[in-house]
């Protein structure tokens, strides 16, 4: 059974920086991406960053040159590394495992999320 589990969410100030933790356990394949969505109350669940297993990654526009998505060496462990964080940044931060054979994108049945990690940002 595969557990995704996240860690790292807090309350900063403008301006500040946050690093957001994901382990995932029970993977008996090797998933095709690794991926950090975020949501806010009465707004869809949006993509933020993605990584996939040929080492592409991709990420939403707003968050360019300012966060930084990795992995650890076994592809198990996934990080956000978020700076400049903004009000506008502030959401339920989940992370997400493609399922097996499932390609990525922004269909939730396709993964494995997480319980999510609250971001807030004050101005």
């Amino acid at each position: 059974q595969v557990q995704v589990v996240e860690s790292g969410g807090g309350s900063v100030q403008t301006g500040g920086s946050l690093r957001l933790s994901c382990t995932a356990s029970g993977l008996t394949y090797r998933s095709s991406c690794m991926a950090w969505f975020r949501q806010v109350p009465g707004k869809e669940r949006e993509s933020v960053a993605t990584i996939y297993n040929n080492g592409v990654i991709t990420g939403t526009d707003s968050v360019k040159d300012r966060f930084s998505i990795s992995q650890d060496n076994t592809k198990t462990t996934l990080y956000l590394q978020m700076n400049s964080l903004r009000p506008d940044d502030t959401g339920m931060y989940y992370c997400a495992v493609a399922r097996l054979s499932k390609t990525c994108g922004n269909s939730p049945d396709n993964y494995y999320w997480g319980q999510g990690t609250q971001v807030t940002v004050s101005s």
